[in-house]
């Protein structure tokens, strides 16, 4: 007899936004993390104001993918630039040092997925909880026509 896993659905409206530390230039939304998915990872949308960054960091075991949703900015790692825009991915090693900056006209999203979680999820519930505004939700529920390079 075949199980059936029931797959877990959220909508733009269901995710909590958190905002890392008071000084932070981004926010964070997070999508699925080991308490929803049931495994070591996390999926949230990183959100960054007009000349937001990342503080560098680093992850000891874990991989980040960061996959630019709308926006154009610069990711730094180890010493490396590349500019990056609506589309374009980065896959982040283990051990690496790096940040994501907003060079753009408005604000930047990326879709961030880290494996495994390395206590991201708990980083990011740490913070300060935010809401998620008009423009962010349109973006998430691609109501704004974002995708147009």
């Amino acid at each position: 007899m075949n199980a059936c896993v029931i797959p877990v659905a959220k909508t733009p409206n269901d995710y909590q936004a958190f905002r890392i530390s008071p000084q932070d230039t981004n926010r964070l939304a997070i999508v699925f993390d080991p308490n929803i998915a049931n495994a070591s990872v996390t999926m949230c949308v990183e959100i960054f104001d007009i000349g937001g960054k990342t503080p560098p960091n680093r992850h000891q075991f874990a991989v980040e993918m960061f996959f630019i949703l709308k926006g154009e900015g610069l990711a730094h790692c180890d010493g490396k630039v590349v500019a990056i825009r609506t589309g374009d991915s980065i896959l982040v090693p283990p051990t690496g040092t790096h940040a994501i900056e907003n060079i753009g006209m408005g604000r930047l999203y990326a879709l961030c997925v880290m494996v495994p979680n390395e206590d991201f999820a708990e980083l990011i519930r740490s913070g300060t909880s935010v809401e998620l505004d008009e423009e962010d939700l349109a973006v998430l529920q691609r109501s704004d026509g974002w995708g147009a390079r």
